[in-house]
């Protein structure tokens, strides 16, 4: 038997669990649609803490940091492990709890690459939001199954039909009701099971526990309704499922769970249920989880490559295969030091043992296992296929790094994270805090993929960069709070690009003669615009070899410089494709510096005569408001040089669809409260890079 240190304190006996009732699992959603909240109803009906902890009074355990407490939000993905029986069978669920606020989208992304499943939940006012979008998106990049929540039917304006309508519309036709809820709002009492027909009813006024009821009759017509709806969707599952359908008319309710789980793991179907996340609904949502989203197994071999050799490899999930994870954060933890966060797929690592870090090519000491619940920590003695464990201490992983056998390896893909858009530049406030504010900035910089530090070559200043105004702000609390670094901020900076809008020709040509040996490089460089504004090429259409080959990957390291600061003001080139067409050598003084340094030369001057412009980043802005404010909402943004995409009218409110340069949008959060008188809500989402307007241009430049 495996001891479990529960959440609370408590030490249970957990049995052995087969890997095929593994569950790997994320909540993923549209900020405030209530993901943590219903998080803590899973751990409590688990048995995993003795009450269900409140985000709005700061008590909850996968929301441990000051920051998400005092905030009411998400910010860091947090894991836990917990079990549930279903038909007298245990299974293991491992959770990852994601923020829902697009600034910290790097966590979903993060997490969705090494979970198995995940459960989708929705504000039952709102139905599909803003972020539902984007997070659904992020899912269907690395096609993970899901199941969907519709939350908070028990506040006003919690409405399933429609909810349920806009996941079909907007998300994924396969969206499935299997459950339909028993009242309306503040009278909400239950739900019914359309696959067995049943409704269960809250038994008293804690509304943890169920009584089994006959379907009321004035729901038996919809129910009906949505039970052939759900039949229609599944019957062609397999053979055996559709021949009884065919020819009856109906399924068994063994057939309907075997059916919809075969639908899921294929992600043609997403089962919906709805209800109160709070309260004894969350029981309804685990038999789901359990049910239909896949595991480990389900989900087959991880393949990868070969480092060695570059061939396509493969790792079933089983502990007799080689040894193998994806690490997928990184934390530094006050106590103990840098943890790695880890995806075992295939074999087992024990404490004490070697790892090999195929990405970085560096042999890695495992000295201690930890199983993570929120901020608790368990140590191990060894992870598993299908476990979700964290490394003590590592050395060199980074996120995204494969982690396997030395002697088997395999090299899985990495995780790709959004570019930061945002800047600010900050100064220690006294000399103790310069000391330690640059372990401090690595620390949180290795911690999230999304955040960047710079130094500003001319003005010595320290730039931090992120993926919002929220994102930067919760950093510089981060430096004060948990690094006792106290700095001053500077404004936040939109991060501009710059690219070129037709061809050009340039020669760059390096020669110095210093006594000894001198330093001969020439080349002549074209440059042309891509169609794919913020893409590289490079080309080498060298003939005759008046440059020799050893001497192109040089010229291209000095392209790569320059482009790094741009002629216009000094910003990152972006959308160009360089080719190298002509030059000499000298057969003496030629070498790598020297041809570095005269493809730096002959980019620059050809760039200025490509006639470059500046790109700023357009961000996508959706505002919800009622419907009385729009018009100055609408006002408000094309205010800010923004562009009415469509309006929507949900339920009471409306959604005002909108695209603005991001440099417009600073301060607006707190505009829009004012206009709206605090009920208007935003979503801000990166969209593209786009031609700042001439006399913006100008301005920028200072060239009025």
């Amino acid at each position: 038997m495996v001891k479990v240190k529960t959440l609370d304190g408590t030490i249970k006996e957990a049995e052995k669990i087969p890997l095929k009732n593994f569950r790997n699992i994320g909540i993923i959603a549209h900020i405030d649609a209530g993901k943590t909240t219903t998080t803590e109803s899973f751990l409590y009906y688990t048995g995993m803490t003795y009450k269900i902890g409140s985000v709005d009074e700061g008590t909850t355990e996968m929301d441990w940091m000051e920051q998400e407490r005092e905030r009411g939000i998400t910010i860091t993905s947090a894991a836990t492990t917990t079990f549930w029986t279903v038909d007298g069978e245990k299974y293991r669920i491992n959770i990852i709890d994601t923020p829902g606020h697009v600034d910290f989208t790097a966590e979903v992304e993060r997490s969705l690459r090494v979970l198995d499943g995940g459960v989708v939940v929705f504000d039952g006012k709102m139905g599909v939001e803003p972020q539902s979008e984007t997070v659904w998106r992020q899912a269907d990049k690395y096609n993970v199954p899901r199941i969907c929540f519709v939350n908070k039917l028990n506040l006003i304006g919690g409405d399933f039909d429609m909810s349920v309508k806009s996941i079909k519309e907007k998300l994924n036709g396969g969206a499935i009701a299997i459950q339909y809820p028993v009242g309306f709002e503040k009278d909400l009492r239950g739900v019914v099971d359309i696959i067995k027909m049943k409704a269960y009813v809250y038994k008293d006024e804690e509304h943890h526990d169920f009584d089994e009821v006959e379907v009321p009759s004035d729901l038996q017509d919809r129910v009906k309704e949505l039970r052939a709806e759900l039949l229609d969707k599944i019957a062609d599952a397999d053979d055996s499922v559709m021949e009884h359908y065919l020819n009856t008319g109906d399924l068994s309710e063994e057939e309907i769970y075997k059916a919809l789980r075969i639908k899921t793991l294929k992600c043609e179907v997403f089962p919906v249920l709805g209800g109160d996340g709070r309260r004894g609904m969350a029981k309804f949502v685990l038999d789901a989880i359990v049910r239909y989203l896949p595991s480990p197994i389900d989900r087959g071999s991880v393949k990868g490559t070969d480092p060695n050799t570059g061939e396509e490899v493969e790792r079933a999930p089983s502990d007799q295969e080689p040894f193998c994870a994806l690490a997928f954060k990184i934390v530094t933890d006050p106590h103990i030091g840098k943890l790695a966060y880890f995806r075992v797929y295939s074999g087992v690592l024990r404490s004490g043992e070697s790892v090999y870090n195929s990405t970085r090519k560096k042999r890695e000491k495992v000295s201690r296992l930890l199983m993570m619940h929120a901020n608790y920590r368990e140590e191990i003695g060894s992870a598993k296929a299908g476990d979700i464990a964290a490394i003590v201490g590592p050395r060199e992983v980074k996120t995204g790094d494969t982690l396997c056998s030395e002697e088997k390896p395999i090299l899985l893909e990495g995780i790709k994270f959004i570019e930061p858009i945002v800047s600010m530049a900050v100064e220690p406030v006294s000399k103790a805090d310069q000391e330690k504010m640059g372990t401090a900035l690595a620390k949180l910089m290795e911690e999230d993929p999304t955040f960047r530090v710079t130094t500003n070559q001319e003005t010595g200043q320290t730039i931090i960069w992120g993926v919002g105004e929220l994102h930067l702000e919760i950093m510089v609390d981060r430096l004060k709070r948990e690094h006792h670094v106290n700095v001053n901020v500077g404004k936040p900076q939109v991060a501009y690009k710059e690219t070129i809008t037709v061809p050009a020709e340039a020669q760059g040509r390096y020669v110095r003669q210093t006594g000894g040996r001198g330093q001969y490089g020439d080349c002549w460089l074209r440059l042309e615009p891509l169609e794919d504004q913020l893409g590289y090429e490079f080309q080498d259409k060298i003939k005759g070899g008046v440059i020799p080959s050893e001497f192109i990957p040089e010229i291209e390291k000095g392209v790569k410089k320059a482009m790094d600061s741009g002629v216009l003001a000094g910003y990152p080139v972006v959308g160009v494709r360089v080719i190298v067409f002509d030059g000499s050598y000298h057969e003496v003084d030629s070498s790598n510096i020297a041809f570095q340094i005269a493809g730096s030369m002959a980019f620059k001057e050809a760039m200025k005569k490509a006639k470059p412009i500046l790109l700023e980043p357009i961000m996508a802005v959706d505002v919800t408001t009622p419907a009385e404010y729009t018009g100055d909402v609408t006002k408000s943004i094309v205010s800010r040089r923004g562009i009415i995409l469509g309006t929507e009218q949900i339920k009471n409110v409306q959604l005002i669809r909108a695209e603005v340069p991001l440099a417009e949008l600073f301060g607006y959060v707190n505009e829009l409260r004012s206009i709206t008188n605090g009920r208007g809500a935003p979503s801000i989402e990166f969209k593209k890079y786009a031609k700042v307007p001439t006399e913006v241009q100008k301005k920028l430049l200072g060239e009025d």
